[in-house]
């Protein structure tokens, strides 16, 4: 299926591992010119040439997200770098679990502010993006912890706020053709990730998440990578507003 994203440009922040490079490549693959950042200048340089090497634009960037300024910089940057923007994903998460000071703050700074920041950044670039071509898209990627807790978690607490977030954002912006959607992962197994990690570090507690989900398994970025970029697509132009589980039915939470 042809997603129509061909020329179309997409930045991506937190793009040079896991999910968010997964994002990217099929970006790449799908023929968009991509804009990532993240902090490991290398990494960022690797993921810029490898993007390149399937044939588009690309462009990246050192950022802490939780610099305003630096961020603010960044999407401008990538405008200005590769004409336009089309398609924002905020992918970029602090990852820490827990009810402590330190973690809500960085939740809060990272994957809160990070996305609203990242948009009114963006927002005027999206306009006149889908004034010209009748759609542009923000995608948020949340987790599925968003809908499920046993105890305080500023992890959970704050990727549920992101979906109240872009809810506002899809109603506020659908006259001017902007969607806002969410794309919720379940748990995503890849080399060097958390749940790798868990796997090496407490094998049982990793078997008996794996037992608890109907799949029999984790999803790979790749699968939540193509949620999200169709749902960045054209293909997509009606959709918005919504917050797709892409968790292969491990919770247990039904959506009306």
């Amino acid at each position: 299926m042809d997603l129509h994203l061909k020329g179309k440009t997409a930045v991506v922040t937190g793009a040079t591992r896991g999910i968010g490079l997964a994002i990217a490549e099929t970006f790449a693959e799908e023929g968009a010119n991509v804009a990532i950042c993240a902090r490991n200048a290398d990494q960022v340089a690797e993921t810029v040439k490898a993007l390149e090497a399937k044939g588009v634009k690309a462009w990246g960037q050192v950022v802490d997200i939780a610099e305003g300024g630096a961020l603010k910089a960044f999407v401008e940057g990538a405008a200005e770098a590769l004409g336009g923007i089309d398609v924002l994903v905020s992918n970029a998460s602090a990852l820490v679990q827990g009810n402590s000071e330190e973690a809500w703050k960085a939740m809060y700074d990272i994957d809160m502010m990070g996305a609203v920041r990242s948009f009114e950044a963006a927002r005027p670039f999206m306009e006149a993006a889908a004034q010209r071509s009748g759609d542009a898209a923000f995608i948020i990627t949340s987790s599925v912890s968003s809908v499920e807790t046993d105890s305080p978690n500023s992890y959970g607490a704050i990727k549920a706020a992101l979906i109240h977030y872009a809810k506002g954002v899809a109603r506020e912006n659908a006259p001017k053709k902007i969607r806002c959607n969410v794309v919720s992962p379940g748990t995503v197994f890849f080399e060097g990730g958390v749940w790798a990690n868990v796997k090496a570090g407490m094998p049982g507690f990793f078997e008996q998440t794996i037992k608890r989900n109907p799949t029999g398994r984790m999803a790979t970025p790749q699968e939540v990578a193509a949620a999200t970029v169709f749902l960045a697509s054209p293909r997509s132009a009606f959709t918005t507003g919504i917050n797709m589980l892409v968790d292969g039915a491990i919770s247990r939470r039904a959506n009306f």
